[in-house]
């Protein structure tokens, strides 16, 4: 990754962004409701690449690096990157992590849920709450004026209030006319430090929360990032512009509450062909 400054964007380029971040959610909200008992991870990264197509957009991530998949899913202690296969089975008391993104026009949009899959233990499902509760906490310090680290505080705080832990091998990022710009963005920090923000920057905040120790492992595969006590993890994620007003969710569309991310029975799965 580049260490050059902030790209800023143009009301134009956040219109385009904020078309990718609109159709990123519909095909989210469409995979997180066939995570189901009996389906494969496989069989969801099909959906999604259908989808793709059917709203005119290209997958971010297939071919990035060599990722075959045009989506992340992980399971269970799987962190990030867990790769798409026929052989990877959902069951009942599962958690799903789906981490997704298309290009529109030429720009990126980025987001990230993790959904229960019926009934899960009572920590599954606070790990869940309490990782996007702390995703919205950065979001909230994401202002002109602030500093970056005040961002990864926030969601440091909140998550170890908690009694969970936040990965540090994987960090958010700049995003735009790439997938992964400047600046990294920790989901931890002393306040008060890193760059100064600005109306126009752009960043994906995605906190990884792990119930046990933060460390994490790769497996042979090369991709997949496992708890290195192979206790759960949960993993959100938005794309956020910094307006002059405060934050603005590209990946959450306009009349669809903050907070309920992955709550299915919450949202309106939107209507395909």
């Amino acid at each position: 990754m580049s260490r050059g400054s902030p790209q800023l964007k143009s009301s134009a380029d956040l219109t385009v962004m904020r078309r990718a971040g609109r159709i990123v959610w519909e095909i989210l909200q469409e995979m997180a409701a066939a995570a189901r008992p009996g389906s494969t991870t496989g069989q969801i990264d099909r959906l999604a690449e259908r989808l793709i197509a059917e709203k005119g957009a290209e997958p971010a991530f297939k071919g990035y690096r060599g990722f075959p998949g045009c989506v992340c899913i992980s399971l269970n202690d799987e962190v990030v990157h867990g790769i798409p296969s026929d052989k990877r089975v959902i069951r009942e008391g599962d958690l799903v992590s789906l981490d997704f993104g298309v290009v529109v026009d030429g720009f990126f949009a980025d987001s990230a849920l993790t959904v229960p899959v019926g009934v899960v233990s009572e920590e599954a499902r606070r790990l869940i709450d309490v990782t996007r509760a702390s995703m919205h906490a950065g979001i909230a310090a994401m202002r002109p004026g602030n500093r970056l680290h005040d961002i990864g505080h926030a969601v440091q705080q909140y998550v170890e209030g908690h009694g969970f832990s936040v990965v540090r091998d994987f960090v958010g990022h700049g995003i735009g006319r790439q997938l992964h710009e400047e600046p990294q963005l920790p989901n931890y920090g002393q306040p008060g430090t890193g760059l100064r923000l600005k109306a126009g920057m752009v960043l994906a905040i995605e906190p990884m929360v792990n119930a046990g120790t933060p460390e994490v492992e790769i497996l042979s595969d090369g991709w997949t990032a496992v708890t290195l006590d192979r206790r759960l993890s949960a993993h959100f994620e938005h794309t956020v512009a910094i307006g002059e007003g405060g934050p603005d969710i590209l990946t959450l569309p306009e009349g669809v509450p903050a907070g309920r991310e992955g709550q299915l029975d919450l949202a309106v799965i939107p209507k395909t062909a």
